[in-house]
């Protein structure tokens, strides 16, 4: 099921937006290449809800974001980690039609 969760104008290119979906705390990523991303803004290091608060950038081919708390990085794609591959955030599937950002749940 998909459940509009903002617009593209509500997204500034680089900057993370917390929403909620289905009363998880979710991180929201546009890039520069109008690519959208939603992963979990739960850090499992610092056990905080600041995932949104990362800087995102391009590291080694990924597209990822930075925790803004021990700066681990994190692939948007996957939600692995870069640093310990034995951690990685929950990713939502993110459809865009016309303006309206999409998000899958169950």
């Amino acid at each position: 099921m998909l459940e509009k969760i903002c617009t593209l104008t509500d997204l500034t290119p680089l900057v993370g937006v917390p929403a909620l979906v289905q009363g998880e705390q979710v991180a929201i990523f546009r890039l520069k290449d109008g690519n959208v991303y939603a992963v979990s803004n739960y850090d499992p290091f610092s056990q905080a809800n600041v995932i949104a608060r990362g800087i995102t950038g391009n590291l080694k081919g990924f597209d990822v974001v930075a925790s803004p708390i021990y700066k681990q990085h994190f692939d948007l794609k996957t939600g692995l980690c870069l640093e310990d591959e034995t951690v990685s955030l929950k990713t939502y599937q993110v459809t865009v039609d016309g303006d309206n950002v999409l998000i899958a749940h169950h």
